[in-house]
């Protein structure tokens, strides 16, 4: 069971490389941090009795959790915006007047990307996804761990219980594997 220091230890460790991957998700800096804080909260009320070795991979999928919440309410949030749209401010006396016409998103949000743009990416991310999921378990698992999460080759090592000689050996096979497979399908990173 993990210590309130070795739990505190790990939130410290893992706070930046959280808030860099929920940034990269949501494209919001407020909101990858309320992600961030969201996701340290839950795994401090509801598994910090958990051994410290766990804690990576439950952090981790928590904070994968509470990303997909974000971009649910989000997708609420955007419905209620579109039924709505219609509706005249007071100071507004003209029938053609179009909320969503005076509407600018702010620059860099994900609201001011076209959908073609949308799309592309979502598109993209969908086949990264899956050919990711194509791969061997340890080398998907050391990937993640030290692309996605941005783990050093002893800490992956020390979560996947194997030689860092083993981690670098995984990473490099699943990187030559993905890029090939990627590259046959048309996309290069």
């Amino acid at each position: 069971m993990a210590t309130d220091k070795e739990l505190s230890n790990f939130l410290e460790g893992v706070e930046r490389r959280a808030f860099k991957h929920a940034l990269y998700m949501v494209r919001n800096e407020e909101s990858s941090l309320d992600i961030v804080q969201e996701a340290m909260i839950k795994i401090s009320e509801k598994y910090g009795d958990k051994p410290a070795a766990e804690l990576p991979m439950l952090f981790q999928r928590i904070l994968q959790n509470t990303i997909l919440d974000y971009f649910r309410r989000e997708k609420v949030r955007n419905t209620w915006v579109s039924l709505f749209s219609n509706i005249t401010p007071n100071n507004q006396e003209d029938d053609n007047f179009d909320l969503l016409e005076s509407y600018t998103a702010e620059e860099g949000s994900e609201a001011a990307e076209s959908a073609a743009d949308k799309l592309e990416r979502e598109q993209i991310l969908n086949i990264i996804d899956e050919e990711i999921k194509k791969l061997p378990t340890r080398q998907r698992e050391a990937f993640l761990m030290r692309y996605w999460e941005d783990m050093d080759v002893a800490e992956t090592a020390a979560t996947m219980g194997c030689s860092e000689g083993s981690v670098k050996t995984h990473c490099s096979r699943a990187t030559h594997t993905l890029a090939a497979s990627l590259k046959a399908k048309g996309i290069n990173l």
